[in-house]
């Protein structure tokens, strides 16, 4: 029988595969729709914005919150793509700097440290990737979370669904994860 992050990662990934299907097919819709000569509506270019922001979404959470061969690498290229599409138009920017691609699991933990220190960007900011075990997020604005800091350093307080990827994170990296938070500033290293 697997353990339940074992049983988690295998839901993650069996939801992010029947949710990416009908998403394509919405876009490529879309696509035909305007190759047949319909108007590029404001609707439109709406319902493909959220598409696009559905899609690069759900291959983050793939990566994130599913099950992967753990000897795979993930790109350079990839991880900046996925990073790129979601943060497209909104007040978020993520710098992915390491050269060479990350393990699977690497990149699986840095994912999931973005969804945490995006919770506490709820205005916006930088995160910046500097490598496998190095984020750092800067805003104008931080929302303080010293709880959800002490759930990533182990502290094993319940989680509401919103907050899971902290719990995950410090079931990957342990309780050797050092969180500097200041008030415009968080440096995790891990």
């Amino acid at each position: 029988m697997p353990d339940q992050t074992h049983l988690a990662a295998l839901i993650g990934s069996r939801i992010c595969h029947d949710l990416i299907s009908p998403i394509g097919a919405i876009g490529n819709g879309l696509e035909l729709m305007t190759m047949t000569g319909s108007a590029q509506t404001p609707e439109m270019q709406l319902i493909a914005d959220s598409v696009a922001q559905a899609n690069a979404r759900i291959r983050l959470f793939r990566i994130a919150f599913g099950l992967g061969g753990e000897e795979t690498t993930v790109s350079k290229s990839e991880a900046v793509s996925i990073l790129s599409d979601m943060t497209h138009g909104s007040r978020l920017q993520i710098d992915w700097l390491p050269a060479e691609g990350l393990t699977r699991e690497a990149t699986r933990i840095a994912f999931l440290l973005i969804l945490c220190l995006e919770t506490a960007m709820p205005y916006g900011g930088r995160i910046t990737v500097t490598a496998a075990n190095d984020i750092r997020a800067e805003a104008a604005r931080l929302r303080p979370l010293p709880e959800l800091w002490a759930v990533l350093r182990g502290a094993d307080t319940p989680v509401k669904a919103a907050h899971v990827q902290f719990r995950l994170a410090a079931l990957a990296i342990g309780s050797q994860i050092s969180v500097d938070e200041q008030e415009t500033a968080i440096h995790l290293a891990y």
